[in-house]
């Protein structure tokens, strides 16, 4: 059977076509009867509404994308869960896309959710802070805005004064600092920062810095040695802090650049025969549920995880009622568990 058009619906409804786009498009005053008739129309014939279709004549595709890096990082998921359950709670259906750590891909993807017509497009996690990534995310910023669609920040900075953007982000630095400064404050002097591979990378960036100033508040020295790449999954932290105690590198204590990372590293020293924190104190980032669940449990930099991804809806869909208010930064701070202690006394700076 063929799919039923809008004209097969007026003609069983005994109205015009245009009264039944008027009546689905729901941005014109139509009588309650002939709302009924057409609806009961559309019921009969399991007439399909063209979201692309209603959207050209006024209406909205009532969907809300979201572009993470993947979809098996559990800090994307929780933001992805917050971005969810915003949309549902507005009426609206996600699309969810990723780019896994392409560049390239995203501003793809970006585009493609515009042809698309999302009502908001959020970008979840870091990304590039190259001056040409910059400039071309705010030009499809711009371009977003002129089809009445918006740019969503969530978890990354701003990318420039002109550029039509929601940005919903946490005091990354700040929770970077605090961690690193606790563990300065229980007396360790050589603290390993493992995870710093992507300078240009806004996430990795953050951190790194916020480390680095926690160390020149007390007047140290970040010593290069003890600061080592990778990825921000487990086993980079796992071989990154393997690579660390073959080279014999002297330290009491390791921050990973993310909670996955940090449970690769508390498997790279327990397989050593080294105790935490007893010989080695380790902190993580992100409070990740599994975090309190390690044995020990991490000492770890908490995120509001899904706040950012409730915000980011919320501020993006309603941004006439939040115009005053289109950059949100939430604030991070340290959760201390088991993992860490202050320093032996022989090692102790």
């Amino acid at each position: 059977m063929p799919r039923p058009t809008v004209k097969d619906v007026a003609a069983a409804a005994g109205v015009s076509a245009t009264t039944v786009s008027r009546v689905l498009a729901g941005n014109y005053p139509v009588s309650a009867s002939t709302r009924n008739r057409v609806l009961r129309a559309v019921q009969e014939l399991d007439f399909v509404i063209n979201a692309q279709a209603r959207a050209l004549v006024g209406g909205s595709t009532r969907t809300v994308a979201f572009i993470v890096r993947d979809l098996v990082g559990p800090l994307f998921a929780y933001i992805g869960q917050g971005v969810e359950q915003q949309a549902t709670a507005e009426g609206r259906v996600c699309l969810v896309c990723t780019h896994h750590g392409d560049a390239e891909r995203e501003l793809e993807l970006i585009e493609l959710m515009r042809e698309q017509q999302a009502e908001a497009v959020v970008l979840v996690g870091g990304g590039l802070r190259t001056p040409e990534h910059i400039e071309r995310t705010a030009q499809i910023a711009r371009s977003l805005e002129r089809v009445g669609s918006r740019l969503v920040l969530c978890g990354r900075p701003p990318i420039g004064p002109d550029a039509p953007a929601t940005v919903v982000e946490y005091d990354n630095e700040g929770g970077a600092f605090a961690v690193t400064n606790y563990l300065i404050s229980l007396g360790h002097r050589r603290i390993a920062f493992v995870g710093a591979a992507e300078p240009e990378h806004t996430t990795t960036s953050a951190r790194f810095d916020g480390f680095t100033r926690a160390h020149r508040a007390h007047g140290l020295t970040v010593d290069a040695e003890l600061v080592v790449g990778g990825n921000f999954d487990r086993e980079s932290g796992y071989q990154q802090t393997k690579a660390l105690l073959a080279r014999g590198t002297e330290l009491t204590a390791i921050i990973g650049i993310t909670d996955m990372v940090a449970s690769g590293v508390l498997a790279a020293l327990r397989e050593a025969g080294l105790r935490v924190p007893e010989d080695v104190s380790v902190a993580g980032y992100d409070d990740i549920p599994l975090s309190a669940d390690l044995s020990p449990a991490l000492t770890t930099v908490h995120i509001p995880h899904e706040e950012l991804g409730r915000a980011a809806v919320r501020l993006a869909l309603h941004r006439d009622e939040y115009a005053l208010d289109q950059h949100l930064l939430l604030g991070t701070h340290v959760v201390i568990r088991d993992s860490t202690a202050p320093p032996r006394e022989d090692h102790a700076g």
